[in-house]
């Protein structure tokens, strides 16, 4: 009789523990550089986020978290990942970098050579894995929307693309392949063949139409998660 009391007592004290354990919000820290830096802003793909999640009700169940400093490569994101991701302790990290590590190598000298680009990217992920944190993993977007392969930098974000593609890949992760979804939709409306001014400002960060469209992305991959 006292083994059951003590049974009982102890499911009344664990069963609304747990319940308050599966009330909170899934936090989603999205990682990267001035793009996800933007995406806080009003209009900006996280704050959009937002606004799909309020609608569907679900603005509850989801806390998202932008962790984007302008100018970053994946090297600053390994260095900055214990402060600004691991000290949060998201159930979700979303990763987009790629765009600086291609685009500095002709706009200032620097940015990252492939080898040691796959090489941060790794040691970020085992980092994350480490701390059994869900991860999705995006390819970046544009450095120029012209549809016909002529802006510059398209070989090389090509390649640094399909590098991420391979480590989702590899490592069993889900994968937002944004470069892929603003080729498809420059494909549809930019007759023209302009460099920018479809879904991004600059060639580079987005308008409202490509904020919508990572958003809208971003969300198909982690409502699965």
């Amino acid at each position: 009789m006292k083994r059951i009391l003590r049974y009982l007592k102890l499911s009344l004290f664990t069963i609304p523990l747990l319940a308050a354990q599966q009330d909170k919000p899934i936090r989603v820290v999205f990682f990267g550089d001035s793009i996800t830096q933007a995406g806080v802003k009003p209009g900006g793909y996280i704050v959009k986020m937002g606004e799909m999640l309020e609608k569907q009700g679900l603005k509850d169940k989801y806390e998202l978290i932008g962790a984007g400093i302008g100018g970053n490569k994946i090297y600053d994101l390994y260095l900055r990942m214990e402060d600004d991701v691991l000290a949060k302790q998201p159930n979700v990290v979303i990763i987009y970098i790629g765009v600086n590590d291609v685009w500095h190598k002709t706009s200032s000298g620097t940015g990252t050579d492939p080898d040691k680009f796959v090489r941060f990217y790794e040691a970020i992920l085992k980092k994350l894995k480490a701390a059994n944190i869900r991860v999705a993993l995006c390819t970046p977007a544009a450095i120029g929307e012209r549809t016909d392969f002529s802006n510059q930098q398209d070989g090389d974000l090509n390649r640094y693309s399909q590098m991420i593609r391979d480590l989702a890949k590899k490592n069993g992760l889900l994968l937002i392949d944004l470069r892929k979804s603003f080729l498809d939709y420059n494909l549809k409306n930019n007759p023209n063949n302009d460099e920018k001014n479809i879904l991004t400002t600059d060639r580079v960060h987005l308008n409202d139409a490509g904020n919508q469209l990572v958003a809208d992305e971003m969300w198909t991959v982690l409502k699965g998660m």
